[in-house]
């Protein structure tokens, strides 16, 4: 089994832009194209139905919806709209949300709400109308969606960095992502929490555990010269890692990084809050450098457990060469990694 590829996309651009993305994508060998769901940008359903008339064969799907954002019902009509625009391509990912607070959303309860949302929209995309119970989000016997239900069950991606929902993810999702990661300890890390959960899923006893796929993506930029790369993706993960910074357990972070960060953040200094990302921090939560050491990051990143790498926004100094040398160049030597 070789190891696949997904491109991660931010929300950002234009219709035209998304389409030329996911074409030079599918026409390079990505398996996947994903959008992302960050809070205030453009609704990842827009990227994605636009990604979808410019491809034939990727999976597509966004990563990740937040049930607290976009209530599970919407979140399964977009999905089924999305399944049927793509000819049964779609995926659906869904997390508790970062950056939840300028909401007034709090942590509390949070995984039982994405649990609930899976079953929810699951129910709702395969014509369930026999009721599901929940504290956050149930659905009323007899509750469904009006027309245009997928002809196939629809994979579930769930994205944490958490014990407890990756576990719980383990019994029910077909994927299970760390977004923001691209640190092999971190993926041994959930590569094992998946399992406990996978082992036991609540049916029959077996001899092997539920195949559940993990998924690893992060901020990239690759480029010739390196070290232009690894500048632009001090900048691009400064915001990421003011949010996932403190949830990676195996890494000790520098005392003070991310308050220091935050700081800089909220004064709307990115060059000073990125100047603040040393090396071995930058490599836990981004791919940057050249194509040789993006695609042996990449490659270690398979070799402790996942199943796929997911290259993020921005891909390069430009995006359409970031993809140019990520699917002429990496994806060659990462087809090479065994997960």
């Amino acid at each position: 089994m070789t190891a696949r590829a997904g491109l991660a996309v931010q929300s950002d651009k234009t219709l035209a832009d998304y389409e030329r993305l996911a074409a030079a994508a599918e026409q390079h060998g990505f398996d996947v194209l994903s959008v992302y769901g960050d809070l205030w940008f453009q609704p990842p359903i827009v990227a994605l139905m636009a990604m979808a008339r410019a491809t034939s064969r990727v999976t597509l799907g966004p990563a990740c919806l937040s049930p607290f954002v976009v209530h599970p019902i919407d979140i399964a009509a977009q999905i089924a709209a999305l399944d049927a625009a793509s000819a049964g391509r779609a995926y659906l990912g869904l997390s508790r949300g970062g950056w939840l607070g300028e909401l007034g959303v709090t942590r509390r309860g949070s995984m039982q709400g994405v649990l609930e949302a899976a079953r929810v929209a699951g129910a709702l995309l395969a014509g369930d109308t026999g009721g599901i119970p929940g504290v956050r989000f149930a659905l009323a016997p007899g509750a469904r969606l009006r027309d245009g239900l997928p002809r196939r069950r629809v994979p579930l991606l769930v994205g944490t960095w958490g014990r407890r929902l990756a576990t719980a993810a383990g019994a029910l999702a077909d994927e299970v992502k760390v977004g923001g990661s691209a640190n092999p300890s971190m993926v041994r890390l959930l590569r094992g929490w998946v399992l406990e959960g996978a082992a036991d899923d609540g049916t029959a006893p077996r001899a092997e555990p539920r195949q559940v796929g993990l998924v690893a993506g992060a901020v990239t930029v690759v480029d010739e010269d390196g070290r232009a790369a690894r500048r632009r993706a001090r900048e691009e993960v400064a915001m990421y890692l003011d949010v996932v910074g403190a949830f990676d357990q195996t890494v000790q972070l520098p005392a003070g990084l991310l308050e220091a960060l935050h700081a800089r953040l909220a004064a709307r200094d990115t060059a000073a809050a990125a100047s603040l990302i040393p090396d071995e921090v930058l490599d836990c939560f981004a791919f940057a450098g050249s194509p040789e050491a993006v695609a042996r990051h990449a490659a270690a990143v398979v070799e402790a457990g996942a199943d796929r790498v997911e290259f993020g926004t921005p891909h390069g100094l430009s995006a359409r060469a970031g993809i140019e040398l990520l699917g002429s160049r990496v994806l060659p030597a990462l087809r090479e990694a065994r997960p």
